[in-house]
């Protein structure tokens, strides 16, 4: 790599780090860096997924107030994480990269639509909290968590915002604490993901090794600015970028 494809993927890490300890959307800063410096489209997902395991390490340092009492839950949630990552990791193992580069767009701009309406994504998760203590069905906790998983191990652009609905949906506590652990699942799905590509995948050691750096220091920081810092700016900004890239990876996708 050169220094400047090096700089670029150290930045990146530290905003994606950033971003995916309080938003949830990491790798719509490290995917396309990566796709910057050189990689090709399954190369730089699967070494987004081992880069991105030190953003897990950073926010759990960064939220152990939060996480205090909280053991029993993630063994349940880390669990079902790990099923789900490893049914993701082998999904994309089993998918033609030409169909990973016509779907990956539309997975950022899921992503992206997520994070730009994740206050109408809690409102109806409170709605059905509410309907749950009121009799009614809601949404099966479990089962939702295990299949953001899925698509954590496969690509994981918006998982986070996901699990943080799907959270919300079982349990009514501060933000704080909810985003911790979602972190800490994310991180689950990654991490299992992470290790069938380590010996089965095009992983680039070196951009991965830089970019995790950069996560690592980001998501540290990350959760110390949840407590303290408006996040919508940043949260909006994020997801008109992630459109501007899903439609350009799109139309390169299909170029002739």
């Amino acid at each position: 790599m050169t220094l400047t494809s090096t700089s670029l993927l150290a930045l990146a890490g530290v905003a994606a780090g950033l971003a995916g300890s309080m938003a949830g959307l990491a790798s719509l800063f490290s995917y396309p860096a990566l796709l910057a410096a050189g990689l090709p489209p399954i190369a730089a997902n699967v070494t987004n997924t081992v880069a991105l395991l030190s953003t897990a390490a950073g926010s759990a340092a960064g939220s152990r107030a939060e996480l205090r009492g909280q053991r029993a839950r993630l063994g349940r949630l880390l669990g079902l994480a790990v099923l789900g990552g490893s049914a993701g990791a082998v999904l994309l193992l089993t998918t033609p990269a030409s169909a990973f580069e016509l779907i990956v767009p539309w997975l950022i701009a899921l992503g992206s639509g997520l994070l730009l309406f994740r206050d109408r994504v809690r409102d109806a998760a409170d709605r059905a909290r509410s309907a749950g203590r009121q009799g009614g069905s809601a949404v099966p906790s479990a089962v939702a968590v295990a299949l953001v998983a899925v698509y954590g191990g496969y690509f994981g652009a918006g998982a986070g915002v996901l699990m943080l609905a799907v959270l919300s949906v079982s349990v009514t506590e501060p933000l704080p604490v909810t985003n911790a652990v979602k972190n800490l699942a994310i991180g689950a799905a990654n991490a299992t993901a992470a290790l069938a590509y380590a010996f089965l995948a095009p992983v680039d050691w070196l951009a991965a090794a830089v970019l995790g750096v950069g996560a690592l220091l980001g998501s540290w920081l990350g959760p110390a600015a949840v407590r303290r810092l408006p996040e919508r700016p940043l949260r909006i900004t994020i997801a008109l970028a992630g459109f501007g890239l899903a439609a350009h990876l799109w139309f390169s996708a299909t170029a002739p």
